[in-house]
């Protein structure tokens, strides 16, 4: 039976489109049938409630090896090099075969999914019981510094793009893995990077400031006319990790009327910085509090990072996203609140930002 107190979750990031990248022989099977295999699938989606959210574009590295990354984050304190640089011309193929990838997905689902460029058309999608998609791009390593490729994706639909992802870019620089530290890592944004921020804003992209770095933040804060919003991030307060925000980055998000998503990821959710996946539901608790209490209740969601990052076993995959309701429900939070968390708070956001 469906479950009465299920409320429909709108996601601030996801990596599904990486899983279909890596496996294009078995998107269908991937995406249409489902099973245990990562955190997202179409069944597992409508199972959970997900009502929609920013799937990304991210083009990764050439080399892939993750040997030994699991005992390192889980031996604190470590610090991850980051990769090199990957030009706009080795990066726009994967890029668009991603973009593709996300148009598949609406194509194939018998309407079961559909690619959305409004807060208008996520309120619409809802309604009709449809997952809306909001094309999203993590590093903008696909764009050159003239910005021509820019205009192509946003034709494309794509909303939402973060100018980095830790890796250094032509426009700015990200925070490594590093824990324990604080963002205040590198340089600010370059020239090419002001003036992508000042095209996104003309054309209504969302600025994803989740990997940025502090002096890249302040950067964008000073640019931008648009809200301020992280669309993975937590607070540095509780997990001093440089890739989670400070207090003085969520006051500065509050003020802009902007928006944090709690990302589920257990290296930025523990305590201790770990990777392993047993964690209870404190820390997930102590973020959402913290995070409330610095920005109010009206600018936090959820930013995932499903298929992306190690979930608490508590959630799993996104059938675990009404077992998570549940947990905080027993917290202390009413479904009013949660209802602003799941989805309205995003909704709210979004419009603010495309002004629609």
């Amino acid at each position: 039976m469906p479950n009465a107190n299920l409320i429909p979750v709108f996601d601030g990031h996801n990596d599904f489109l990486l899983r279909l990248y890596f496996g294009p022989d078995q998107r269908e099977k991937t995406w249409l049938q489902g099973g245990t295999q990562g955190h997202l699938d179409l069944p597992r989606m409508k199972r959970g409630g997900f009502a929609g959210g920013l799937f990304a574009i991210y083009v990764p590295s050439p080399r892939r090896d993750k040997t030994g990354v699991d005992g390192i984050m889980n031996n604190p304190p470590y610090d991850m090099p980051l990769p090199a640089p990957i030009p706009a011309t080795a990066a726009q193929p994967v890029a668009l075969a991603m973009a593709g990838h996300l148009m598949w997905m609406e194509r194939s689902s018998d309407g079961a999914f559909r690619l959305v460029r409004s807060a208008r058309e996520i309120e619409q999608a809802m309604d009709d019981g449809v997952i809306a998609g909001v094309m999203h791009m993590e590093g903008a390593e696909a764009i050159a510094p003239d910005l021509d490729a820019l205009h192509v994706f946003h034709a494309l639909g794509l909303k939402s793009l973060g100018p980095v992802w830790s890796r250094p870019t032509a426009f700015g620089h990200g925070v490594p893995f590093r824990f324990p530290a604080d963002p205040d890592i590198g340089p600010g944004l370059t020239n090419s990077g002001k003036r992508l921020i000042r095209e996104c804003n003309a054309l209504k992209i969302l600025v994803d400031l989740s990997h940025l770095n502090q002096k890249g933040f302040d950067d964008v804060a000073s640019l931008t006319d648009a809200p301020l919003i992280a669309t993975h991030s937590n607070a540095h307060a509780v997990t001093p990790s440089a890739r989670n925000l400070t207090d003085s980055q969520l006051e500065m998000i509050r003020d802009s009327k902007g928006m944090v998503g709690l990302n589920f990821g257990t290296v930025f959710l523990r305590e201790d910085g770990r990777r392993a996946p047993e964690i209870g539901w404190e820390p997930v608790f102590r973020h959402l509090d913290h995070l409330i209490e610095r920005l109010g209740e009206d600018h936090v969601g959820f930013g995932s990072d499903f298929d992306g990052a190690t979930i608490p076993e508590g959630i799993g995959d996104v059938t675990g996203l009404p077992t998570l309701q549940d947990a905080l429900r027993r917290h202390g939070y009413d479904d009013a609140l949660l209802e602003k968390l799941c989805w309205r708070n995003w909704v709210g956001a979004l419009r603010r930002t495309w002004g629609d």
